[in-house]
């Protein structure tokens, strides 16, 4: 019989994997810069750029969208670079699981890893139902009419028919990622290459239509009511821009699985960092150049938030061009599908292979390099989902894991660039632990030149401290922003309070000393940078509705239950511990005659 002490729990829920060099793996390393570059254009630039650029520009942030993607773009640089740093500090495959795993401990790595499995799979089954979606839209919805008379669904928060079409879409993916990296890396660089150059023709095209009067224009509005802002350039005024760019960030999520390729890229130390911030980069421009023409090219209320592309061409007058962008658009579907899918059964391998969920979906098959169970069982949940929901049910689960995932991620580098440094760990010297001397060290009164056991302890707690602050920020400003906007004394007064802590938790982590540790890429003005992104992603994430939360809440319960009756006892640092320690233990209890019992 097993038995667990309350005193071993903390020691179980931190043990961390030690940071090692680059060792064979059982995946095959077989992806250029290229293949990972073309995967996070792929992944990212998927149905977005033909959705977002109308949507935001008509309702939310009018001509100044381009703004707001600019603060999007700049915002996911944020969390791309250091996703990009932890890619060449620790080549694995697993992305932020592997990262808080190694930093933070095994529980939040368990919940970091359980959050992306929900977050890809739920990504994936919205792409595929929305290329179903457009699929069946230039086929007059036969499809759905003929699932419908077939097998109608009755049921609330369902879709009212089986989407076999979607099913059918996800399990040849499933199958094509199965068969090996390389095969559908090469099929991914296709979609990738025809939705480039379809975003090209369109801003070229578009570019012929351009008038920059358009973004002078003003709306027609009634004695009543002006549905549509004041017309000019931002007629949202600030708020819509800042909104806007909420929104838009959403459509730089996805670059985040180049970072799951440790394992199976040629130089993952070179070449993550680099198709990291060439992707987000060329997908910025793309939207910059879409949202430019489309604004120009129409005025902003006139735009159509559903299809923007497609009616614009009709009102020029170019309704050739339609079918272009509807093949260009499937093309990024059917990217974004192959970038959605690719990392999720790299996640289960990586948590499988760590003994924290059931070991069977992480076995690698001899002929294909893959994680065939893994990759099958992602898909045929994915295709279930995608057939049961409609895609406004799926989408709305999509951000929260994500935005979680990236503010882990930049808090892992604020612990990791503080952590101790090796030359001050070989001499073994002990920092005095007195009040007085903590502190002093908070503003480094100590003179301390290499980063100590106890300053990276310091820096682990003033980066819990700045999180808190960080979401105490984040709920006033969603739940008060008219008040704040106002200038109403009761909302500003607290706000300036935590801004002010937040402020000097900052100061305090940056006047820490270093650990010094030479990297093949790092982030740049560490702490400012990593702090400012889980400032952005925890707003974010506040400004998601209560059901996003709930359905997370239900995800996280089922996965504590796993984790707790089965991941928590055949971890696999749990077991080379115990062992070790059983051996170690073995004497030394037939020494004191000792009738504690031993754990089974």
């Amino acid at each position: 019989m097993r038995t667990w002490k309350l005193r071993n729990m903390y020691k179980a829920f931190s043990r961390k994997k030690e940071i090692e060099p680059p060792q064979d793996t059982k995946l095959a390393r077989c992806l250029s810069t290229l293949d990972l570059t073309a995967l996070g254009i792929g992944s990212t630039l998927g149905v977005g750029v033909y959705v977002l650029a109308g949507s935001v520009s008509k309702a939310i942030a009018g001509p100044a969208v381009i703004i707001s993607f600019a603060i999007a773009a700049v915002a996911s640089m944020f969390a791309g670079l250091c996703y990009a740093e932890f890619g060449a500090r620790v080549p694995r495959a697993g992305s932020a699981y592997v990262y808080s795993y190694v930093t933070v401990g095994e529980f939040t790595a368990f919940l970091i890893g359980w959050t992306l499995i929900l977050e890809y799979v739920i990504g994936s089954a919205s792409v595929v139902r929305g290329l179903s979606t457009y699929v069946d839209a230039l086929f007059n919805n036969s499809m759905r009419n003929a699932f419908e008379s077939a097998a109608h669904i009755d049921i609330s928060h369902l879709s009212s028919y089986p989407d076999f079409f979607a099913f059918g879409v996800t399990l040849i993916f499933s199958a094509a990622l199965a068969f090996g990296a390389k095969e559908s890396s090469v099929a991914n660089n296709f979609f990738t290459l025809v939705n480039l150059l379809v975003v090209i023709f369109v801003i070229i095209a578009g570019s012929f239509k351009a008038d920059v009067t358009n973004w002078k224009t003003k709306p027609p509005c009634t004695e009543e009511s002006c549905d549509y802002g004041t017309g000019g350039f931002a007629p949202y005024g600030i708020v819509g821009i800042i909104t806007g760019a909420a929104t838009c960030f959403y459509g730089f999520i996805g670059f985040d699985c180049v970072a799951t390729t440790g394992e199976e890229a040629k130089d993952p130390q070179r070449s993550i960092p680099i198709a990291i911030v060439a992707s987000l980069t060329v997908v910025f421009l793309a939207y910059f150049g879409v949202s430019t023409v489309l604004t120009t090219g129409l005025p902003y209320y006139e735009q159509n938030p559903d299809a923007p592309f497609p009616y614009f061409f009709e009102r020029i007058g170019w309704d050739w061009a339609k079918w272009v962008v509807s093949i260009g658009a499937i093309c990024g579907l059917c990217a974004s599908l192959l970038g959605a899918m690719f990392p999720l059964p790299r996640v289960i391998y990586a948590m499988a292979s760590d003994g924290l969920i059931f070991q069977w979906m992480g076995k690698i098959s001899s002929r294909f390099h893959t994680p065939l169970m893994g990759t099958f069982s992602a898909g045929i949940l994915t295709g279930v989902l995608a057939a049961i929901f409609e895609l406004t049910q799926l989408v709305n689960m999509m951000s929260i894991g994500t935005l979680l995932a990236y503010s882990i991620v930049a808090a892992c580098v604020l612990i990791l660039r503080y952590e101790e440094s090796e030359a001050y760990e070989k001499k073994g010297d002990r920092d005095p632990r007195t009040l007085t001397f903590i502190a002093k060290q908070l503003i480094n009164a100590n003179k301390l030149n290499h980063s100590t056991k106890l300053t990276s302890q310091i820096v682990a707690y003033l980066v819990l401290v700045y999180t808190i602050l960080c979401v105490c920020i984040g709920i006033v400003a969603a739940m008060c922003s008219n008040d704040i906007v106002s200038g109403e004394l009761f909302v500003v007064i607290p706000l300036a309070v935590l801004i002010l802590l937040l402020l000097l938790a900052l100061t305090f982590i940056y006047l820490q000393p270093t650990s010094g540790k030479k990297l093949a890429f790092s982030v740049p003005l560490v702490p400012f940078l990593p702090a400012l992104s889980i400032l952005i992603n925890i707003y974010l994430m506040m400004m998601l509705d209560k059901m996003t939360w709930v359905r997370f809440l239900v995800w996280m319960v089922i996965g504590l239950g796993i984790y707790f009756c089965y991941g928590v006892w055949h971890s696999k640092m749990r077991r080379g511990k115990c062992t070790k320690a059983t051996d170690d233990a073995t004497n030394e209890e037939s020494r004191k005659n000792d009738d504690f019992p031993r754990v089974s």
